[in-house]
């Protein structure tokens, strides 16, 4: 608490429980404090941070961290950012950078401050008088008090007591307890509270919303089911090339959200700079995280969060990578040429982009033995090492990375 304000922080394992949340489309935090430690600069998962942080549209206050070490370099550390697209003030931009010292407690007061300067600019408000309405941070069940769900109140006042609707989840608030462990009776906007209560453990990012009586909280569950499941639901929403111009005509496309995967480094720039020039009136492209190597879980999840497609050039996806895109219906291209890529990416914008065939795996399996028939023909007897085989489908034999048949 703050000159009488108060400030919650969610420590986030890096950017993925944030992204993650973002994905089932809750805005948790209103801003971003990105810690850069000033002896090491700006690192790879910095720039990362600061693509998920820009995607998410929040505000980013960044902190300098261990000035107090011999080899602290702050200036560098600003230079940096620049570099990365991140202006601070005093190169002329408009993210404010705040050196501290964690061992020594320096230049905190002054990070406080800073935060209540960006929500009066922001205007970041909330009204204590309206119903409480909040975002499932986690989610667990106790072997003796039953489901147990951390949620940060965004707006209004909940009360113990009162009806709440959580996803397809309901109940009455039998209990509550802050950040310290203490059993209280009310909380308000900015609160982080563990409510006892619900009849089922909530998924974190789902929203809490409280309701007059039980009556509106089923006709709200009934609502809110979408009828489908999540993964085919998510498909729906996802956006590929293919699609693209159909879904701007529609109204629900102004921006294409790409993350670029390079082989290497130097590939980024030229790409990116190709692709964003083909951005036009009515769609704009738009690089949200670019880096060279393989596709992984996290480019998935920020392209699940921002709709996005992935664009691999001359890199491949992890397999974890792979089979959540295809859950989710995440589009991942592959290109080895630019000048293909580009062309893509052009026509789909002017929807003359034709379909592509997708090659879909069902199963790998590895043949341990070969027997001999009556009708000339050989049966392959096999082991299933990962998915399933299905009668009727096609499969490709391949020995030592070479395709036989």
């Amino acid at each position: 608490e703050i000159s009488g304000r108060k400030i919650t922080f969610l420590d986030t394992p890096g950017h993925e429980a944030f992204t993650a949340m973002r994905a089932r489309g809750a805005r948790v935090t209103d801003i971003t404090i990105l810690v850069v430690a000033a002896d090491d600069g700006v690192m790879p998962q910095t720039l990362e941070a600061i693509d998920h942080a820009r995607a998410a549209g929040v505000p980013i206050v960044v902190a300098i961290n261990k000035i107090d070490k011999p080899e602290a370099n702050p200036e560098r550390v600003k230079q940096q950012l620049a570099e990365a697209g991140l202006l601070v003030e005093e190169y002329g931009g408009t993210t404010i950078a705040v050196p501290v010292s964690a061992r020594e407690k320096t230049g905190i007061p002054e990070l406080l401050e800073s935060l209540l300067l960006v929500a009066d600019m922001e205007e970041l408000k909330a009204d204590p008088a309206q119903p409480a309405v909040g975002v499932v941070i986690e989610s667990k069940l106790d072997k003796t008090k039953g489901a147990l769900t951390t949620v940060l109140i965004h707006n209004g006042t909940l009360r113990v007591g009162d009806t709440i609707v959580v996803g397809n989840a309901w109940g009455k608030v039998k209990a509550m307890f802050n950040d310290l462990g203490k059993q209280v009776r009310r909380v308000g906007p900015a609160s982080p509270v563990e409510i006892l209560g619900l009849s089922a453990v909530s998924q974190s990012g789902d929203t809490l919303t409280a309701v007059a009586d039980e009556r509106h909280a089923k006709a709200l569950i009934e609502k809110n089911q979408p009828g489908t499941t999540q993964a085919s639901s998510a498909g729906q929403k996802a956006v590929s090339l293919t699609n693209l111009l159909d879904r701007v005509n529609a109204g629900d496309v102004q921006e294409l959200s790409i993350v670029l995967k390079t082989d290497v480094q130097g590939s980024i720039e030229p790409i990116k700079n190709s692709l964003e020039h083909l951005s036009t009136n009515e769609v704009k492209v738009s690089i949200i995280h670019s880096s060279s190597g393989n596709i992984t879980d996290s480019d998935v999840m920020l392209a699940i969060a921002s709709k996005g497609i992935i664009i691999g050039f001359n890199a491949t996806a992890e397999p974890g990578a792979q089979r959540l895109a295809e859950l989710e219906g995440i589009s991942i291209r592959y290109y080895n040429v630019i000048y293909t890529l580009v062309d893509d990416v052009s026509k789909a914008l002017k929807g003359m982009l034709k379909p592509v065939r997708v090659e879909v795996i069902d199963g790998l399996a590895e043949v341990r033995a070969v027997f001999g028939s009556g009708k000339k023909v050989n049966v392959a007897g096999s082991y299933i090492t990962e998915g399933k085989a299905t009668r009727g489908v096609s499969v490709r034999v391949k020995r030592q990375g070479k395709v036989l048949a």
